[in-house]
């Protein structure tokens, strides 16, 4: 049976997730507020995508993104909160502030994922599509190879289930471990902006991702279009860095083996 889908949200998030997902041959409904105008969303998309009131979007869908802004990510979740239960729920919110730069603000559960895993305790949550820019949810292989999506839960059906909705949408799925890691993938992309809004060069980029797996920096890039990474995992501990390049620029030092 095909995977019903629900993008809560059409911004740019939300918009170019729910288009992609529906042009791969997803069911897709975007749960929206009355007066929404999702005229040029729904063209964009495949033959079967519609707008609906948020909660008959959430109620009529196996799985629910929740693409809204940080700020109100949990409070849209508790309105929720009934209908999701039982369901694959998908963070892809970020939970930040804005001091001179962007800033991880994460609620006191330790990241926006297990706060919203504690306002629905029904739902199946996993943090996911939060670690790129909304021009590849739009289009994941814009740099010239799939998007990585780093998938973080403590139920593995649900990560099964939305790996196989990744990849037949474009992207590539990692297992990213239990939900306990979502504070590291949250901090994923605010850690790219903190050196793109900073000013930070390709090395200061690079030094922040290379990270140990078995005891040497392992980093692994493709010059020009595509995908530079580095991943620590030890048991369900995470440590994890990626950034997708529409042009890679080669930093200053790279040191590959040994701490």
């Amino acid at each position: 049976m095909t995977t019903k889908i629900a993008i809560i949200g059409a911004g740019n998030v939300g918009g170019g997730l729910g288009a992609t997902m529906s042009r791969a041959g997803f069911p897709v409904r975007f749960g929206v507020r009355a007066g929404t105008d999702t005229k040029a969303l729904l063209e964009s998309c495949g033959k079967d995508a519609a707008a609906l009131d948020v909660t008959e979007a959430a109620t009529w869908a196996d799985v629910v993104f929740l693409a809204v802004p940080g700020s109100v990510a949990l409070d849209v979740a508790k309105s929720l909160a009934p209908t999701l239960a039982g369901k694959v729920v998908v963070d892809c919110n970020n939970p930040l502030v804005w001091k001179e730069g962007p800033v991880w603000n994460p609620p006191a559960e330790g990241s926006l994922a297990a706060a919203i895993a504690a306002i629905a305790p029904g739902a199946k949550v996993v943090k996911g599509w939060n670690t790129f820019g909304a021009e590849f949810h739009k289009n994941p292989s814009q740099a010239g190879v799939p998007a990585q999506v780093y998938l973080a839960s403590d139920h593995a059906d649900a990560k099964k289930l939305l790996a196989e909705v990744a990849e037949k949408s474009g992207f590539r799925a990692v297992d990213a471990g239990p939900l306990r890691n979502a504070s590291v993938v949250e901090n994923t992309l605010e850690g790219q902006r903190a050196v793109v809004f900073g000013g930070g060069s390709g090395a200061g980029l690079a030094a922040a991702k290379r990270l140990a797996v078995d005891g040497a920096w392992t980093n692994t890039r493709d010059k020009g279009a595509g995908t530079y990474q580095a991943l620590f995992c030890s048991g369900d501990d995470l440590w994890i860095g990626s950034e997708t390049f529409l042009e890679w620029t080669e930093p200053d030092t790279v040191t590959d083996g040994g701490r």
